[in-house]
């Protein structure tokens, strides 16, 4: 047991080296830095450099201390051989360009039918264009037509034989007063023997009547528009007891204010002449 002890204890006799942290040996006093003479021991030529199979001085040296050798480490020493600088490529690697596929195969054989087929696109979408401008167009301003009930209310129609001779009757038709007059000869004559064309309004009594016998007139005044009465005035007509103004069996402004004759609507006999369709 004692010789075991003893052959222990000569064993962990103290270390001459250090060992960093990172494992690199300490030793300071080794000298990496030799440089051998020229020509000895190396093939090259020309000044002589430090040698190039040493390594570089990272360790640092290797000193002897109470202790036993200590080692120091030179981390940034330079490098004592030759060295090349290493330069990084960082651009991309130019590559050849793809080669542009051939085309040819799918071009038109003809240029005459290209162009034709060209014209025949072209033209139908200006065909569809136009045919789609017009539906729009017409929707837009059939939304700005009058209604059903008004439509209903554009024509009226008047039974003639409820009218005797020599009366007058007053209808409503789009919100104004119609005068329809069933005339006797004696006004027939009287509104034809007329010298119209001197008058403020030059009108004939035929280009007023489709039938001699029936006067159809708006029964509104064309100065201000005011209702005048049947069967007065200075004439035999329609007198307008607002300004004064007269009118003939025909409608025709005699006197007064107003600038023209009475306004006659569109109208017309329908079923033998017995009914009278004014609109």
């Amino acid at each position: 047991m004692a010789t075991a002890l003893s052959f222990r204890k000569a064993l962990t006799a103290p270390p001459t080296v250090r060992t960093l942290a990172s494992g690199v040996p300490s030793a300071p006093l080794l000298n990496l830095a030799a440089r051998g003479p020229a020509g000895h021991g190396h093939h090259e030529h020309g000044a002589v450099g430090p040698r190039s199979d040493t390594p570089a001085k990272f360790t640092g040296g290797l000193s002897l201390g109470t202790s036993g050798f200590t080692s120091r480490s030179f981390l940034n020493a330079s490098p004592t051989g030759p060295a090349q600088q290493r330069l990084i490529h960082s651009s991309a690697v130019v590559k050849d360009a793809p080669q542009v596929p051939d085309f040819q195969p799918y071009e038109a054989k003809s240029k005459d039918n290209n162009r034709a087929l060209s014209y025949f696109m072209i033209g139908s979408l200006g065909v569809l264009s136009a045919s789609v401008a017009k539906s729009t167009v017409t929707e837009f301003l059939a939304t700005m037509s009058a209604s059903a009930d008004v439509l209903a209310l554009a024509k009226v129609e008047v039974e003639l034989a409820s009218i005797p001779e020599g009366k007058n009757a007053i209808i409503k038709w789009r919100g104004k007063p119609v005068f329809i007059r069933h005339r006797t000869q004696s006004e027939i004559d009287e509104a034809r023997n007329t010298d119209w064309k001197g008058l403020r309004d030059p009108e004939s009594d035929e280009n007023r009547t489709k039938k001699p016998e029936w006067l159809v007139m708006l029964g509104v005044c064309t100065h201000l528009g005011c209702v005048p009465i049947g069967e007065a005035g200075d004439y035999g007509g329609w007198f307008c007891p607002c300004h004064g103004s007269h009118y003939d069996i025909s409608g025709r402004i005699r006197k007064g204010p107003a600038p023209l004759n009475l306004e006659v609507p569109q109208y017309d006999f329908s079923e033998g002449d017995e009914k009278l369709v004014i609109g």
